[in-house]
């Protein structure tokens, strides 16, 4: 580090919002400690010369003033602010630019696309989960970012000039959701997309992730309807259709849109309609961070932060002191059912596995609190702070995971979240309190061989025989187990058998 203070502040002065975010660092991890966002509009005021308005420049100040007292406390070289698309077109940047570094006290960088789109990569390589290749989506208000990228290299970049603000004064001016502006906006978008889109055909993708506001929205909608987090061309073209039959932006009401999004919300979903038709793109889910995250790791040195969920795994096991040699001990357990059950039963492994393990390392997180309640507490924890490599439906699933991790089950939980369906989501809980269970006496080679099989949702835990007999507690445990499953509708049972 440049710097003995671990605090950090990175400003966006974008298109749509400005934003302010102050993280601290701490065991090797970043804890967000302040955000402020304030709807300035900028790109509204950029006139068909492309001179900002002065309007829109007072508006931007004003929100700077804000900005400014945070800053005080923050040494100079810990402090990144960039303007985005807006700021590079103004032809009167400069008139904007010398008033708004007054007000903070420091420079402001206006950055090229190419170099907003490389930020964004590492905002979201930092923060989100992935293997292979991926392509990163960020629908700013007057700009798009488009990237390619593996672990923390950028391979492919583009930024193109449209935007949710922008597509809105272009193609819904009279405020009408119809068929007709809402096609104009989608080929509107196609056009722009065309000299670039076969450079992403031809590098193709494993995942792919969104780091826009409107892809934010997207996440609240679908949660709010009762859909799982993955965005597809179908739900997009139902919400289109949600939209249009609301007959104008002053009468949108989308279930779970906040009312902020409202008056962007159809045109960046336009642009995302024609980018995954014209990019074919299967589904989509949010991304943990973009360019504020970007420019925080890019100040604290992102070659220390490879692994993003492992890095916040570990993060938490120092943080709350977690028995770390009890978390892998309940871990391998957890994976040794898990290969067990899904012998006969099938489990999405790209999201089921890993919320598996991390609820085994976690379970006790809530013990640095107390005791009895240790799995509220823990949920609690897992609900209340940053999870870089979760997405928002993860983190909610692990929270019930750990609720659930002994005593009474609440599978009312499982069906608010939407990571995974409700009966995957479930077996997960089956098997995390069975490994708890299995570990109880915290020693290595304390584990019995067992097999688990599944006969319609009656799971069968198989133990060698005698084994019940000469351990009493654990035996106790799992009889209680039996019986919990049983008050919330499941069926466990338990045997012995020559091994």
């Amino acid at each position: 580090m440049s710097s003995k203070s671990p605090l950090y502040a990175a400003i966006d002065l974008g298109s749509n919002s400005f934003h302010m975010l102050v993280v601290r660092e701490v065991e090797d991890a970043i804890r967000t400690i302040a955000k402020v966002k304030r709807k300035v509009r900028l790109a509204e005021g950029l006139d068909d010369d492309f001179n900002l308005s002065h309007d829109a420049m007072v508006r931007g100040w004003q929100c700077l003033s804000l900005f400014a007292e945070q800053l005080q406390d923050i040494p100079a070289e810990n402090i990144r602010i960039v303007g985005t698309a807006t700021l590079r077109l103004a032809k009167n940047v400069n008139t904007f630019l010398e008033q708004a570094e007054t007000i903070l006290n420091h420079k402001i960088d206006i950055i090229s696309g190419l170099e907003e789109a490389a930020t964004i990569y590492q905002g979201v390589a930092q923060t989100s989960c992935g293997e292979g290749n991926r392509l990163v989506i960020d629908i700013g208000g007057a700009s798009t970012e488009l990237v390619i990228g593996a672990a923390c290299d950028a391979l492919l970049l583009n930024s193109v000039n449209m935007g949710c603000v922008t597509w809105l004064k272009r193609y819904f001016p009279d405020q009408k959701l119809n068929d007709t502006n809402f096609n104009a906006a989608i080929n509107g978008a196609k056009q722009v997309l065309k000299d670039v889109a076969q450079d992403y055909l031809n590098l193709g993708w494993q995942n792919c992730v969104g780091a826009s506001g409107t892809v934010q929205s997207l996440q609240n909608i679908l949660k709010a309807q009762g859909l799982n987090e993955q965005v597809t061309l179908d739900k997009l073209l139902e919400l289109k259709q949600q939209s249009i039959e609301c007959g104008s932006l002053g009468k949108l009401k989308l279930q779970g849109l906040s009312s902020e999004r409202l008056a962007v919300f159809p045109s960046g979903l336009a642009i995302l309609i024609a980018i995954f038709e014209y990019l074919d793109i299967d589904s989509m889910t949010l991304a943990g961070g973009a360019l504020r995250e970007g420019l925080v790791y890019s100040m604290i040195g992102e070659s220390q932060y490879q692994g993003v969920r492992e890095r916040t795994l570990k993060s938490l096991i120092s943080r709350y002191q977690i028995d770390q040699k009890q978390a892998l001990h309940v871990k391998k357990t957890a994976v040794q059912l898990y290969k067990a059950i899904t012998k006969v039963i099938e489990l999405d492994d790209e999201v089921a596995l890993p919320m598996l393990t991390s609820a085994a390392t976690l379970y006790e997180i809530g013990l640095c609190i107390e005791y009895k309640k240790a799995p509220q507490h823990a949920a609690y924890i897992i609900d209340n702070i940053d999870l870089p490599g979760f997405t928002p439906a993860q983190k909610q699933l692990l929270a019930a995971l750990l609720f659930n991790q002994r005593g009474k089950l609440a599978l009312d939980m499982f069906a608010q979240q939407n990571a995974l369906d409700l009966s995957q989501a479930v077996s997960l809980c089956r098997l995390l309190r069975l490994a708890i269970i299995l570990c109880m006496r915290r020693t290595k080679g304390s584990i019995p061989n067992f097999t688990l099989s599944d006969d319609d949702g009656a799971w069968t835990l198989s133990l060698p025989s005698g084994w019940l007999a000469e351990h009493a507690l654990r035996a106790a445990e799992l009889e209680i187990e039996v019986e919990q499953e049983l008050k919330a509708g499941l069926q466990l049972t338990l045997v012995e058998q020559p091994f």
